[in-house]
């Protein structure tokens, strides 16, 4: 039995250890940050995480015998304002989120915006061939498909014992 087919692969290693690295930079950051009181503002060093997590993509990670799956769901996003890097084993989508609402009538006018960035770092497994990723952006939804090509299996090797002489 292969143990690892039963061991769910940590797509998201690198991001946590990022979000982990920020939250301590942001402990550091607010300790030392002045000697009075901090102004009270609803802003985003009060709620990073909250900000992160509103903005932060949802995630569908599928795996077959054949390929990796990962769907990326960006409503009111374009596809030319998302950004995939892949260096070494590690891929990351990138972009910002630009939405625009505005309503005129006779004596009411409402405006509404939001912008932010986004980002998700999924951490690739040791089979994804990452030469032959593949990105297709349709209706808000961006699905990455990468191959899994063969990995050499390692050879297991039975030390040779000695039987102790007991007449020595």
């Amino acid at each position: 039995m292969d143990l690892k087919k039963l061991a769910p692969w940590n797509w998201f290693k690198k991001e946590q250890e990022q979000e982990q690295h920020n939250e301590t930079d942001r402990l550091f950051e607010r300790a030392f940050r002045g000697f009075g009181l901090p102004s009270f503002r609803l802003d985003r060093d009060l709620f990073p995480d909250m900000q992160a997590d509103w903005l932060k993509p949802m995630l569908d990670i599928r795996a077959t015998e054949n390929e990796y799956s990962i769907a990326v769901e960006l409503p009111g996003v374009e596809a030319n304002e998302v950004k995939l890097e892949l260096v070494n084993d590690t891929l990351k989508v990138s972009g910002e989120k630009r939405q625009e609402k505005d309503e005129k009538e006779n004596d009411f006018c409402r405006m509404e915006r939001s912008y932010g960035s986004f980002q998700r770092v999924l951490s690739l497994p040791e089979d994804a061939d990452q030469e032959k990723i593949n990105a297709v952006f349709k209706n808000g939804i961006m699905t990455i498909t990468l191959p899994r090509k063969s990995l050499r299996q390692s050879e297991v090797k039975q030390p040779k014992s000695k039987r102790a002489n007991p007449n020595t």
